[in-house]
């Protein structure tokens, strides 16, 4: 009988993008395409995402229940509910408070995933187009 694998969260970084396009693209044209991508739109973009942070799902779920009750964890229990999030510029102060106390407790089980946290949030803080991509894996 062959064994199922655990299942994890991976958290990915989103930290650029490239327009996938064969087409020639007048000057004129460009500007509009390059500012619409800026409001958000992704038609026709390609993610370039790097992988930050993997942990067991059993061990992501104690984490977060270990967080205070608020917003941070809130946050974060929505991997679990939604089975995936997104953690931009608007996140970063609430979630790096609240983990601040597990990344200053060297004997936290959390220790590590929350300062690897706390580096990607300060990264996100200094460039604010970077963000994350929190998933859920079987």
């Amino acid at each position: 009988m062959t064994e199922k694998p655990e299942s994890k969260v991976i958290f990915w970084s989103l930290r650029q993008k490239f327009v996938d396009s064969d087409d020639d693209i007048p000057e004129d044209a460009q500007q509009v395409m390059y500012y619409s991508l800026a409001i958000g739109h992704h038609v026709g973009m390609i993610d370039c995402l790097n992988t930050e942070l993997i942990c067991p799902l059993n061990g992501y779920q104690s984490w977060v229940e270990a967080l205070p009750e608020g917003e941070a964890r809130r946050k974060l229990q929505g991997l679990i509910t939604f089975g995936e999030i997104t953690i931009d510029s608007t996140h970063t102060n609430m979630l790096a408070l609240a983990l601040d106390p597990f990344a200053n407790d060297i004997t936290s089980p959390y220790c590590e995933w929350s300062q690897t946290l706390i580096r990607l949030l300060g990264e996100i803080e200094r460039e604010p187009a970077i963000y994350l991509i929190v998933k859920r894996r079987p």
